[in-house]
């Protein structure tokens, strides 16, 4: 393949979710469009991945990210694929050195939507959550200490499903990917500045293989230097916090001219500890990240520092 013309289509591998595939039309539209190829030149290639398998645990207990992406790394090293998707929110922080993050999109809506009350206050006194993020138990038992946590697995539909069935009283569902699935109605959103995301929330990430040149230039034309830029940051952070599926991490980016802001807090699990603190530093500039990160472990109390390695 040269790098004005395809001889052949390129094979974009994806999770066989309902979002997930969302996700890879979304981007088969916009690098087709960005280079003004046919779209059946992009060939999309899914795979049932194991975390969607496994619904019974939580994703801690039984691998952590690496379930999200583990087929398609495999595809990805032995040329199957030419490029992966993911939304970058489950890709692990660290990552093969033979891979790279060739493109963000542009990021979606950070927010978290609460469904099945209209506000965190309007939920009646000891009702049961239905989540198995570590970052969303923490923050609502911050705030509703008298709630109670019941673990919830499964793509949008399996959740929302459970919900009506009454295996909880609320859940909380990304934003973003309620969008990528027309479902914008469900829940309501809350405020970013209120309830922190999780790091990497809403956006969408194209992985390809070091070594493969012509694919990461075909890939740039689509990359969001903003969106990539505080993705980027995010998971500067992610690592230099030791964090991972067990570490209640929530943080949100602001943009300015030439600079990022970032807001974070850390958790104990039990939402009884939390520790804040904020850093502003110019994109691109990783060491930001990790000043921030020094800051958080150096102001949290061990109930909190014991669920992260770097401190």
């Amino acid at each position: 393949m040269t790098t004005n013309q395809l001889d052949r289509p390129l094979r974009l591998g994806t999770r066989a979710s309902p979002l997930a595939m969302a996700q890879a039309y979304e981007t088969r539209t916009r690098l087709c469009a960005a280079h003004g190829w046919p779209e059946e030149m992009v060939e999309i290639v899914s795979v049932t991945a194991s975390g969607d398998k496994i619904l019974d645990r939580p994703l801690a207990d039984i691998g952590g990210k690496a379930l999200w992406t583990k087929e398609l790394d495999a595809w990805l090293f032995e040329g199957e694929i030419d490029f992966s998707v993911h939304s970058m929110k489950d890709v692990e922080t660290l990552r093969p050195e033979q891979f790279c993050i060739a493109a963000v999109l542009p990021r979606a809506d950070v927010r978290d939507v609460l469904v099945g009350s209209p506000s965190i206050d309007a939920i009646p006194p000891g009702a049961r959550v239905g989540t198995s993020a570590p970052r969303r138990a923490a923050q609502m038992l911050h705030a509703r200490p008298d709630l109670t946590i019941v673990g919830f697995r499964g793509n949008v539909a399996t959740r929302l499903a459970k919900l009506q069935a009454g295996e909880a009283d609320v859940t909380l569902l990304a934003a973003a990917g309620l969008q990528r699935l027309d479902q914008s109605s469900v829940g309501t959103a809350l405020s970013e500045h209120d309830w922190l995301p999780a790091p990497a929330q809403g956006a969408i990430g194209i992985e390809s293989l070091v070594a493969n040149t012509a694919v990461r230039a075909w890939l740039s034309a689509i990359d969001d230097r903003p969106t990539h830029d505080a993705v980027m940051a995010e998971r500067a952070l992610l690592a230099a916090l030791g964090g991972n599926c067990h570490s209640p991490i929530a943080v949100l980016t602001t943009h300015h001219d030439t600079s990022l802001t970032l807001r974070a807090a850390i958790y104990s699990p039990d939402g009884a500890e939390r520790i804040e603190a904020h850093e502003t530093f110019a994109a691109g500039d990783l060491a930001g990240p990790t000043r921030l990160a020094q800051r958080l472990l150096e102001q949290a109390p061990e109930s909190v520092t014991v669920h992260f390695s770097g401190a």
